[in-house]
């Protein structure tokens, strides 16, 4: 079968990864990236490698099972609800919620009734809940008509890993203070990390004592206020350059400070504008936990731009082409994200650290075609 339109690859791509659960099972539980993966497949034009990275991906580390529904969550009752989030055990009760809600109304009516709720735990498995929910937004707003069910589907998934892995952070971000991005970002207080951990053994310690954190509360409020639209520009263009210069560790912590306000800018605009102020500063507060968490110091920040200049960046058809046949889904995911923040602002950092991280991030190995 030939597949030719974005909505066709998507629902031979959601049905391929259908039984798959909301992780892979490995001693950190990683979030399921196929759907976001086959996603941005179709978005850059390569549809026609979905089926081989849909089969690389499954093979490359099992998944969980899907969960079961356990017990009934009522939308109406917050106290039903609320003390659901964060409880990744109750996820398979958040789908059946959400594909319940998605059936009886619109989608962005759905949407948006939940985004309130759920912003609070941006964090959630280093936004990962965002990024997947935004992703499938994406693909029920591309329908033409009615939403294709498996996109709905998709949808709910999303906003349930969200709930599942709800994770707030202390404090209450304000965009009231008089830094733009960059000298907020160069104002949040750093301390060098020990080695030994791993990403996710310092996420944990990290998170558990960021309260007590000298600066951290200065920081939700320092960055100014601007149109949402040009703040996720500065964040994504300054986030990519500190890809470039912080080398020490895994790439991957900080490519979610690139790939989740590029996530929530699909979203935005089929959020009232009421919500796009407090979905812009929770989005900082994110960016300064994840730069205490996963940067030891800001020495190097300064060089981002003359760092850009010095990487060969192809052009603009082969960037895509060497990310598709890396296939790691965090290498495309951040590729399409990179591209898509540099059409629309153009900045050296983008396409610098699109091809930097790929360099330092391991490829998949071939690919079956079907």
């Amino acid at each position: 079968m030939t597949l030719t339109t974005y909505g066709d690859v998507m629902a031979d791509a959601l049905d391929r990864l259908d039984d798959l659960g909301y992780e892979r099972a490995g001693q950190a539980d990683l979030a399921n990236h196929g759907p976001m993966g086959a996603e941005v497949l179709a978005v850059l034009g390569h549809g026609d490698a979905v089926p081989g990275w849909v089969a690389a991906y499954r093979a490359a580390m099992p998944h969980h099972d899907r969960p079961t529904r356990r017990h009934d969550l009522d939308p109406a009752d917050e106290s039903s609800w609320r003390p659901a989030l964060g409880a990744i055990d109750r996820a398979g009760d958040w789908e059946y919620l959400f594909r319940r809600e998605l059936a009886a109304d619109p989608w962005r009516d759905v949407l948006v009734r939940w985004w309130p709720r759920l912003l609070p735990g941006l964090l959630s498995r280093l936004t990962h809940g965002l990024i997947r929910t935004a992703h499938a937004v994406r693909g029920v707003a591309a329908a033409d008509g009615a939403p294709d069910p498996r996109q709905l589907t998709e949808l709910a998934r999303g906003l349930a890993y969200w709930a599942a892995r709800f994770t707030p952070l202390p404090g209450n971000p304000r965009l009231d203070g008089r830094l733009d991005v960059a000298a907020a970002v160069a104002a949040v207080p750093r301390t060098p990390a020990d080695p030994a951990l791993s990403p996710g053994e310092l996420l944990r310690d990290r998170l558990r004592r960021l309260d007590e954190q000298p600066g951290y509360h200065d920081a939700l409020t320092a960055l100014r206020a601007e149109q949402a639209q040009v703040l996720l520009s500065e964040l994504t263009a300054q986030f990519a350059g500190l890809c470039l210069v912080h080398t020490g560790s895994s790439p991957v912590p900080l490519i979610h400070a690139v790939t989740a306000p590029a996530a929530l800018r699909l979203v935005l605009p089929y959020l009232p504008p009421e919500l796009h102020e407090p979905s812009v500063a929770t989005m900082w507060q994110t960016h300064a936990a994840l730069l205490m968490v996963f940067t030891g110091d800001a020495r190097e920040e300064g060089s981002a731009r003359a760092r850009a200049a010095e990487v060969g960046v192809p052009a603009h058809d082969e960037l895509i082409h060497r990310a598709v046949e890396h296939g790691d889904e965090h290498v495309l995911k951040f590729t399409e994200a990179c591209l898509r923040e540099h059409a629309l602002h153009p900045d050296p950092r983008y396409l610098a650290a699109a091809t930097a991280v790929r360099d330092r991030i391991a490829r998949y190995p071939a690919r079956a075609t079907r």
